[in-house]
């Protein structure tokens, strides 16, 4: 047992050693083993997975049904390039992603890396069909990493600052925030105020003639797991139609049955122009996507769209098992199980500490916001951090989100058993009631 804690001890010396210290890391141990819900450290240490490698894992750690597409692909080939020559398990996903989005009229995919690729991408595409520049995402929104999508993305750090010039002709239009609304406002008249500041928005700022996209994500992931109104929503998507634009919707944390539906946009009776996926894609494995219009993706030229690992067969085939086991085990339907029970426990915590704030959830996406108090409504960012670092350092993989910092979100593996769960929220229960 001494001999690997220190070798737990030197992985942790070397990445200090090697590794920039601008790649974060919530918890500091080490992982051996992954299956379900729970990671297994070096030292042996148990690990209940809230977290999901941020919401990547919706079928879980080392789903055996992926595993052995994995396998089984690997024995044929790894990579000929699908600019090179085409493979069976790209045409078969694109086909199936077709199918799965929301929309009846005709659709291709484009299959890439990372989640930023796919929205830049979808930017790109957007452009070559509209001939216009301008691109608008939200106030709280994230998109990735890379120059455009940091441009796109609001929260200034970490994601921002230090790191521009950003790229031209991207802007950020006003998004709802129910939690902090006016009192002297309902409800409905928070939604038609912030939809008059959207439209105003294209008047103040920028002119719709000049945008080739409106990028949304149905639910704010970074920012905090904001919920949108539906009316807010579908008031874009008709903007977006009035107008020219085209209305995509990043799916890149809300897809593949988190929010209870097979995608986030599912909820708002809202089908867009263009979707990115990319996160529980694929189970762990590098892979995004577009998917949408037809005429709007194939109106770049032979050879505008691609890359040299874009569509990864290995990626492409564990893909192809997570769509299968979505409707096996009913993840959706799963999502909403879960989901009732970890907001079941926060409404617990809210009733013992008045520092528990909104409790928001969609399926098994679910935040809870830590405030100074529910009158105030004050973020308090040091006492969720205080509460992550409780439970990373007892059992329980937890993150934080929004743009103040104060929020805790929840991506556990839409597969996680009662039992798994049940020792989640007992440590989570021990994290609250220890600060």
């Amino acid at each position: 047992m001494k001999s690997i804690a220190r070798s737990t001890a030197a992985l942790q010396d070397k990445r200090n050693k090697y590794i920039p210290k601008g790649v974060s890391n919530g918890n500091l141990n080490i992982a051996r083993d992954a299956k379900g819900s729970t990671i297994i450290d070096l030292d042996g240490n148990e690990f209940i997975d809230f977290a999901g490698a941020i919401g990547t894992l919706n079928v879980g750690h080392t789903h055996p049904k992926v595993t052995k597409a994995i396998k089984e692909q690997i024995d044929k080939f790894l990579h000929p390039g699908f600019n090179v020559m085409m493979y069976e398990g790209y045409i078969e996903l694109a086909e199936k992603l077709c199918e799965i989005t929301p929309g009846n009229f005709k659709k291709q995919a484009l299959l890439l890396n990372s989640g930023a690729e796919a929205v830049e991408n979808a930017v790109k595409v957007a452009r070559k069909y509209t001939g216009r520049q301008a691109v608008v995402s939200f106030v709280r929104g994230f998109h990735g990493r890379t120059n455009m999508t940091m441009s796109m993305t609001s929260k200034v750090k970490p994601y921002k600052f230090g790191f521009g010039p950003f790229a031209p002709e991207v802007y950020q239009a006003p998004y709802p925030y129910p939690y902090q609304r006016p009192e002297s406002l309902s409800e409905e008249e928070y939604t038609d105020q912030v939809i008059q500041a959207f439209k105003d928005f294209f008047v103040e700022t920028v002119a719709p003639e000049t945008i080739a996209c409106i990028v949304m994500e149905p639910v704010q992931g970074e920012g905090g797991f904001i919920i949108p109104p539906k009316k807010f929503v579908q008031a874009v998507r008709d903007f977006c139609t009035l107008h020219g634009i085209v209305f995509v919707a990043d799916e890149i944390q809300t897809g593949f049955g988190r929010t209870g539906a097979y995608f986030g946009i599912d909820h708002f009776d809202v089908v867009p122009d263009l979707i990115t996926v990319s996160k529980s894609l694929a189970a762990g494995l590098p892979l995004s996507g577009v998917v949408g219009r037809r005429e709007i993706l194939d109106a770049s030229a032979p050879g505008e769209l691609g890359g040299t690992y874009a569509g990864s067969p290995v990626a492409c085939a564990a893909a192809l098992a997570v769509i299968d086991i979505m409707e096996e085990e009913n993840l959706s339907e799963k999502a909403e199980r879960s989901g009732e029970k970890i907001e079941s426990k926060l409404s617990e915590l809210q009733e013992k500490y008045g520092f528990v704030g909104e409790i928001r959830r969609l399926g098994a996406m679910v935040a809870v916001e830590v405030v100074d108090n529910r009158q105030n409504k004050n973020p308090d960012q040091d006492k969720t951090a205080a509460i992550t670092k409780y439970a990373n350092n007892n059992g329980l993989l937890l993150l934080s989100a929004g743009i103040k910092g104060n929020v805790i979100r929840f991506l556990a593996p839409l597969v996680i058993t009662d039992e798994e769960l049940n020792k989640g929220l007992d440590i989570l229960e021990d994290a609250f009631a220890n600060q």
